[in-house]
């Protein structure tokens, strides 16, 4: 392997690692050599995916931890410094979406429940923001370190039915370039922040808005796909290597970008 790409030895923190998402990057870094710190606030969850992790690599350790509790990821940190003396990588991971902030499609904004906007937006958006607060403090002691968050293809444009998620997503793209100029101004250029914005993947929150019970797609999986020059979904290991990049040194001068990885979704007008 090009050593430029390499993330070997690389002490990874993935939040939301008992997700499909946070599971299928952990299996990645552990085939690429990397040391993984897998975090998730679901304790059952969480051990079947160490269990399930041990078998693509043994340098993996799972601690539960509450993306939206400071006190409680500092002492994270802390226990990950005494185990594997640094940290190397944060993968943002843990989010998503619920029903009761997503609406039907003739149902007008001022149905949502909005306690459910509250949790989806505190979850995407403060979700991000405390673990980089944390563990960006790590990252300038050591004078080097490197945070990729997870945005939407909501920050590029209104996606219709989920404000909650699109308002977090696309604050979460603001953050990442906030937070990379506010790490290079002020402790130099060995940490950098980045963000993916993932197009559509068929996952366990967004089923039953693309696919009919009987397997056909939904009218809005057609608009999808007409919107997107590919012609098809994205399989969520394809999110796997533009992750791996972003952390390694071939991205060494990249920091602040948002990477579209949905099949030319953001680049087509549709005509």
């Amino acid at each position: 392997m090009n050593e430029q790409f390499s993330i070997k030895d690389k002490v990874a923190v993935i939040t939301g690692a008992g997700g499909v998402l946070g599971g299928s990057i952990a299996k990645h870094f552990l085939t690429q050599g990397a040391k993984v710190v897998a975090v998730d606030i679901r304790k059952e969850q969480l051990d079947k995916r160490v269990d399930e992790l041990k078998s693509y690599g043994d340098q993996v350790i799972g601690i539960v931890g509450n993306v939206l509790d400071i006190p409680a990821l500092e002492k994270l940190a802390d226990e990950i410094i005494a185990h594997w003396e640094q940290i190397d990588i944060l993968l943002n991971i843990a989010g998503g979406n619920m029903p009761g902030a997503t609406l039907e499609p003739e149902q007008p904004f001022f149905d949502m429940d909005i306690t459910c906007w509250d949790k989806v937006t505190n979850l995407n958006m403060n979700g991000t923001v405390y673990p980089s607060y944390v563990f960006s403090k790590v990252m300038a002691k050591q004078g080097k370190g490197c945070i990729v968050n997870v945005s939407s293809m909501a920050a590029y444009s209104a996606i219709t039915r989920v404000p909650g998620y699109s308002a977090a997503k696309t604050a979460v793209a603001n953050f990442t370039q906030w937070l990379a100029s506010e790490m290079a101004l002020k402790f130099g250029d060995g940490i950098r922040v980045n963000a993916i914005a993932p197009g559509f993947f068929i996952g366990d929150q967004n089923r039953a808005v693309l696919i009919n019970p009987d397997g056909s797609l939904t009218d809005r999986s057609k608009k999808v796909l007409a919107k997107t020059p590919m012609k098809r979904f994205g399989d969520i290991t394809e999110l796997n290597g533009a992750v791996q990049f972003l952390c390694s040194d071939a991205a060494a001068f990249i920091t602040g970008a948002l990477l579209p990885i949905d099949g030319g979704f953001s680049a087509f007008s549709g005509v």
